[in-house]
């Protein structure tokens, strides 16, 4: 029976977890930016010895078999707190591969994270990575390159935010996304939700390909539910002309559980990209 005092037990041990979880990444980070390296390069290692990075290379040469432009740059959301989370380290080890096999150098790959620490944000630097300067929530515009974007499991808004910022068919086919698998949030949300709050996912699902990253038993935390997403030219023009009528800011006014982290409210505008061709 959930008496009270049984519910209060049960916080009391999540808040327990918490206050362990909080020690044991300030413990990983005490080894300071060469400790930090380290763990990456042995993850990074993991992910080869393992054979999951050669089981997921067809998903990330996907998109270019299937006529997308290889990518010139990359911006990267939400990695989390890498220095002492085991699961947010193997996904920057896999970034870093993933740049390697796609020919993008660090120093054109941009990571944002509003939880990275000065030690973290010290190791991305070392890392060759650059690191955005503001919390753009998502809406980042490709600025006429072709652009990977990763962001294993951020939020909802975040990628219904960045196809906003770029939507128009020239900008959305010169995009990858390797984040949460946008099948998987159709089919988890009610439609009526879907295209309330994240009406921009809901307008590209059919212009978009997906292959999911394979399942693996050691990562099953790490990389589930993830897939590489590209929207080839040919399906996004066969969409509905009024699929890019709409093109106002989301602002999620009426959406209870928004999974990003925002900055103070602007205006709400159109969308940059909707002039494009």
């Amino acid at each position: 029976m959930a008496a009270a005092g049984g519910w209060r037990r049960a916080n009391g041990r999540r808040r327990r977890r918490g206050r362990e979880k909080e020690e044991e990444e300030e413990e990983e980070e005490e080894g300071g930016g060469a400790a930090v390296l380290r763990r990456l390069r042995e993850a990074r290692d993991d992910l080869l010895s393992s054979g999951f990075w050669a089981a997921s290379a067809g998903a990330v040469r996907a998109p270019l078999g299937g006529g997308a432009e290889p990518p010139a740059r990359c911006v990267c959301y939400g990695l989390g707190r890498f220095g002492g989370c085991p699961a947010a380290r193997y996904q920057l080890a896999f970034l870093l591969l993933l740049l390697d096999e796609l020919r993008v150098p660090p120093g054109r790959c941009s990571v944002f994270d509003p939880a990275f620490s000065p030690l973290e944000e010290a190791a991305l630097g070392q890392l060759g990575l650059r690191l955005l300067p503001d919390n753009e929530e998502g809406k980042h515009g490709i600025e006429g390159s072709a652009t990977l974007f990763y962001m294993v499991h951020c939020g909802k808004a975040l990628y219904n935010n960045l196809l906003w910022r770029n939507w128009s068919a020239g900008a959305l086919s010169r995009m990858v996304i390797v984040g949460n698998s946008f099948r998987g949030i159709e089919e988890r949300l009610l439609s009526r939700i879907l295209e309330r709050d994240y009406s921009y996912i809901a307008k590209v699902l059919k212009g978009t390909e997906e292959v999911a990253l394979p399942a693996h038993p050691r990562y099953l935390d790490t990389f589930n539910d993830t897939s590489v997403h590209w929207f080839p030219v040919g399906k996004l023009q066969e969409l509905s002309p009024e699929v890019w009528d709409f093109v106002e800011e989301p602002t999620y006014q009426d959406c209870d559980d928004l999974e990003i982290i925002r900055k103070e409210d602007r205006g709400t505008q159109r969308s940059p990209a909707a002039a494009e061709p």
